[in-house]
C-alpha cells in the first residue's frame, strides 16, 4: 500500500487551533500515476486509429498482423491494388514476388490444366525466392472468371511470356554455362527444311505424331494416317540438326522456326514407366529392367531377374533417384530443359502437351503447312491402356511416400520452374 505521512495540528497538547493537515506523496507514487494516465491516453488514441483505418480500409482488402511459418505460406491477392503479395522467409510480405502475377490475371487466358500461367515480373529469381517458388501454391481464377474468348492475349502473347520466363530462369540457375552450341545441344532436333522447321523431340509428349507432322511436311507421305510406328520411329525419314556441319547447324538455328512442346513432368514421367514397363517390351525389359530388379528388390524371383518384366513404379522411382544407378538415363524420362537445352537455343514455340491441338494448328498455319494437314491424335504403345491423366498419375505416386515424391519432384524441379508447372502436391517444399 501507497504511505502517506500525515501530520495533523498539535490539538492533542491543547492547542485550540488545529493546523491543517499536509500529506507529501512519495516520489515513485507520483511517477507511476502520471505513468497510468499517460498510457490509458494513448491506449484511447489508438483505438481510435484503428477504427479509422478499419473503416478506410477498400473492401475485398484484409488487414493482418500475423507471422507466416514455413507451412503456413499462402498468396494474398488485393483486388484493390491488383497484385500478389506473398509471405517472405522472414515472415514479412513481400509486395513484388518473382511469381507476381498481371494485373489482368483474371481475364487473361485460362490456364492450361497442370500449368500456372502467371507472370514472373521483370525481376529476377532470387536465392531467396526459391523455396517460395517450391512451397507457394498457385493461384487461379474463380469459377466466374472471364473465358478464354474474353481474353485480351493471344497465342503471340503468351508465347513471349513463356519465352520471357525460360529467359529468367537460365539467367538466374545457368548464368555460369558456356554458351557455346555444341552437337550435343542440338542432337534430339529433328530439321523439315522445306517449311524451316526445327522440333526438339521430347518423348512422352507427342513426339511421335509430331514426326508424322514433319514427314508430310517433307513430302515423305501424303497424310499422318499413312504412318504407322514403326515408320515414324526406325525408318529414319527425317533428319536430325546434329547430321550438319557447324555452318548448317548456324544458319538453320539462326533463320528456322525452333518449335518445342512440353509436358507435364510426373504425367509425363508416369506415362513413360506405363508405356515401357507395363506392356511387352523386348528392349526396355531385359535392358533396364533386369537390373532394377536385380538391385531394388529384396528376394526376387528367378523368373524376374531373368526377363526383366514386373518392374514396380517404386523400383523404378528408386532406380531414377539413384545417384549409383544399375543402368543409364534414358530420353523416356529424361528432364526436357536437358533434352532440348532451352538455356542455350532460344525457341521460337513453346507449346504445351494440354493445349496441344490448338497451339499445333497455330504452328502449322504459321509455317504455312497444306490446309488438310491437320495435328493427329494418334496412341502409339499399348491402344488399348487409357491416355495417362491427371487421375492415373495421382494413383501411381500414391504408392510413394511422402520423401520419395519430395526427390522425384526435385529430379524435375528445373522443369517445373523453366515450364511454369504447378507443384503437384500440396506436401512437397
Amino acid at each position: 500500500m501507497f504511505f502517506i505521512d500525515c501530520k495533523m495540528g498539535d490539538a492533542l497538547r491543547g492547542r485550540r487551533r488545529l493546523r491543517p493537515s499536509v500529506c507529501k506523496l512519495p516520489c515513485p507514487f507520483c511517477f507511476l500515476l502520471l505513468f497510468a494516465v499517460g498510457g490509458l491516453v494513448l491506449f484511447i488514441h489508438l483505438q481510435d486509429l484503428s477504427d479509422m483505418v478499419i473503416q478506410q480500409t477498400p473492401a475485398g482488402v484484409k488487414l493482418r498482423s500475423t507471422s507466416y511459418s514455413r507451412k503456413e505460406q499462402c498468396v494474398h491477392y488485393s483486388e484493390a491494388a491488383g497484385r500478389v503479395a506473398r509471405p517472405s522467409d522472414e515472415g514479412d510480405v513481400d509486395p513484388i514476388s518473382p511469381m507476381q502475377l498481371p494485373d489482368f490475371q483474371w481475364k487473361q487466358q485460362a490456364d492450361t490444366p497442370g500449368s500456372r500461367e502467371h507472370d514472373l515480373g521483370s525481376q529476377r529469381v532470387t536465392k531467396r525466392h526459391r523455396k517460395l517458388l517450391k512451397t507457394s501454391p498457385v493461384v487461379r481464377p474463380q469459377a466466374n472468371s472471364s473465358s478464354t474468348a474474353e481474353s485480351p492475349r493471344g497465342l503471340s502473347d503468351i508465347q513471349e511470356y513463356r519465352r520471357r520466363i525460360i529467359r529468367e530462369v537460365c539467367a538466374k540457375y545457368r548464368s555460369n554455362i558456356s554458351r557455346t552450341i555444341t552437337p550435343h545441344h542440338v542432337s534430339r532436333i529433328y530439321v523439315e527444311d522445306r517449311h524451316k522447321l526445327l522440333y526438339c523431340e521430347v518423348p512422352k509428349a507427342g513426339c511421335s505424331n509430331w514426326k508424322r507432322v514433319l514427314m508430310v511436311l517433307a513430302g515423305v507421305a501424303n497424310s499422318t494416317r499413312e504412318i504407322n510406328h514403326m515408320a515414324v520411329h526406325y525408318d529414319n525419314h527425317l533428319k536430325r540438326l546434329d547430321s550438319f556441319d557447324r555452318q548448317g547447324i548456324a544458319k538453320r538455328l539462326e533463320t528456322y522456326t525452333k518449335v518445342l512442346f512440353v509436358r507435364e513432368p510426373m504425367e509425363r514421367l508416369v506415362s513413360a514407366f506405363r508405356d515401357k514397363f507395363e506392356s511387352p517390351n523386348s528392349y526396355y525389359h531385359p535392358v533396364f529392367g533386369k537390373p532394377i530388379i536385380s538391385k531394388y528388390r529384396v528376394n526376387a524371383s528367378k523368373v524376374a531377374l531373368k526377363t526383366g518384366s514386373g518392374v514396380t513404379f517404386r523400383e523404378f522411382i528408386h532406380y531414377l533417384l539413384d545417384v549409383h544407378r544399375p543402368v543409364g538415363m534414358d530420353i523416356h524420362w529424361e528432364p526436357v530443359n536437358q533434352l532440348c537445352s532451352p538455356c542455350h537455343l532460344r525457341y521460337d514455340f513453346i507449346g504445351k502437351v494440354e493445349s496441344l491441338a490448338e497451339e499445333a494448328s497455330f504452328i502449322l498455319q504459321k509455317i504455312g503447312a497444306p490446309d488438310n494437314l491437320t495435328f493427329p491424335a494418334f496412341k502409339d504403345g499399348n491402344p488399348k491402356a487409357a491416355r495417362t491423366s491427371t487421375q492415373i498419375t495421382q494413383r501411381y505416386f500414391s504408392q510413394l511416400n511422402a520423401s520419395e515424391r519430395q526427390r522425384a519432384y526435385d529430379f524435375f524441379y528445373m522443369d517445373y520452374l523453366m515450364f511454369n508447372y504447378t507443384k503437384p502436391y500440396k506436401d512437397l517444399y
